[in-house]
């Protein structure tokens, strides 16, 4: 796995050859072993050093380190009819021992950055790369600022990070004209403008975003007042039933697991601006809402209102926009990779310029997990040598089987089943297929027989 993750930087440019084979090294070392600290991945202190050295160099950066994979993904991208990209933002909280010069979260004494990713999947959910990352961070005169910075034009507000997610999904599908280019996003990037700019530009990606705001139709509404306008939920809600499906909802913390019945309607709407967006022009968009019947009413009922500029004429379209929001879940799954896989709220580095050099490694290595985790479930088929070093898939099948490993390759779902089993899956025939979790354990134990295996190799 580690020689095949390298591939990602091949063709990075940092202006110095020394520099671009460090990095390589780098990367080798941290994705062998993801959970470890810097100090301990590192085989010898003048690695260690070689580390700290790279990620302060000025001639490093994320954005340099991140386009070769950028690139990489591209071309995977190409590859796929329909692809989603996924935009959302996490927390990383370094207050026990933030850089020097780190800026704030939600409150003055907490400290750290905000990680706002784009992730490209296909709708089947295989992740095929990150495409775009935006780090940013607050500074303790601009907490509790919400009302003041109600009324600044977009681009000096946080909110605008979803726009050029949206941007950015633009371009990408004016670079692959041969795949459709779907931008996804949660209740933050209930953004007007990206309505609008949709609307505007034929050659735009379309969107599915979850509802936030109260958004009204231009049809008014005397219940609301002389000035009152419907609400959109209220215009679909009063439409009729377009289809039913049964979903098992799994179990979280604040939810037992469930059968849920879910009732769907649909329908074309004219949006009218909000008030303090009063400018730009109503835009025409399709809901879908998605609503339990019969829930437990304890909170954990399911309801989305969805915005698209997708088609909900028919059954198959319209369930077709659920899932690819349903799919947003992954990039949930990559955070949790990268926070409590590669544990990157435990980096201890003087500066936030160092912590971002190094996060661009963990990110790609976050995705390759989630990348192998999703090929075992998509493409079980595939020769496992497709996706691991033969050192790797052969030092892994001596161990777990106590027997030669054949002479080609096995497919790659017998090989990732025998591979689970060092993270502690069960592999009985029940149980689901292993998770990132079991895999990102696994993973780094077979690093460590991978390396014996081309130590003490019996040929």
């Amino acid at each position: 796995m580690c020689q095949r993750i390298v591939d990602e930087l091949c063709g990075i440019d940092l202006g110095d050859r020394r520099l671009e084979e460090r990095s390589q090294r780098i990367m080798e070392t941290l994705a062998a072993d993801p959970q470890a600290s810097i100090n301990a991945a590192c085989l010898t202190w003048a690695d260690t050093i070689a580390a700290y050295r790279f990620f302060d160099n000025s001639k490093v950066s994320p954005e340099a380190i991140l386009e070769p994979h950028y690139a990489a993904t591209l071309e995977r991208i190409r590859g796929h009819n329909v692809v989603l990209v996924l935009q959302d933002t996490t927390e990383l909280d370094f207050t026990p021992h933030p850089p020097a010069d780190a800026g704030c979260l939600n409150k003055a004494d907490r400290f750290g950055l905000y990680d706002h990713t784009h992730l490209a999947v296909t709708p089947e959910r295989l992740c095929l790369g990150v495409v775009g990352v935006t780090l940013f961070d607050r500074t303790a005169e601009s907490l509790g600022q919400t009302r003041e910075r109600r009324t600044l034009p977009i681009e000096q507000k946080e909110s605008f990070r979803w726009l050029e997610g949206f941007r950015l999904a633009s371009r990408l599908a004016g670079e692959v004209p041969d795949t459709q280019i779907i931008s996804v996003a949660d209740r933050e990037g209930d953004l007007y403008d990206i309505f609008v700019e949709a609307g505007e530009d034929a050659a735009a990606a379309d969107f599915v975003i979850r509802a936030k705001n109260k958004h009204c139709t231009l049809q008014r509404d005397s219940d609301r007042g002389p000035a009152g306008y419907q609400r959109v939920s209220d215009a679909v809600r009063d439409s009729e039933v377009r289809l039913q499906r049964t979903v098992s909802l799994p179990q979280t913390p604040k939810r037992a697991a469930r059968q849920a019945t879910l009732q769907v309607r649909a329908r074309p709407v004219t949006i009218r601006p909000p008030h303090a967006r009063s400018s730009l022009p109503p835009v025409n968009v399709n809901i879908v809402h998605v609503e339990e019947a019969g829930g437990p009413g304890d909170g954990t009922d399911v309801e989305w209102l969805l915005i698209t500029s997708l088609p909900v004429e028919t059954s198959d379209a319209i369930e077709r926009v659920i899932d690819y929001y349903a799919a947003r879940w992954t990039i949930e799954v990559y955070f949790r990779v990268l926070k409590s896989g590669c544990r990157v709220e435990q980096l201890q580095l003087e500066t936030t310029s160092r912590v971002k050099n190094c996060l661009a490694f963990y990110q790609i290595i976050a995705w390759r997990v989630l990348s192998v985790t999703a090929l075992n479930r998509e493409c079980p088929d595939l020769p496992c040598s497709a996706v691991f070093t033969a050192a790797e898939w052969k030092s892994v099948w001596q161990v777990t089987t106590r027997s030669k490993p054949p002479t080609s390759a096995p497919p790659l779902s017998e090989f990732v089943a025998l591979l689970a089993t060092l993270g502690g899956h069960n592999n009985r025939s029940r149980d689901a297929p292993p998770g990132p979790q079991t895999l990102w354990t696994a993973l780094r134990r077979m690093t460590d027989f991978a390396t014996a295996w081309i130590t003490f190799r019996p040929d």
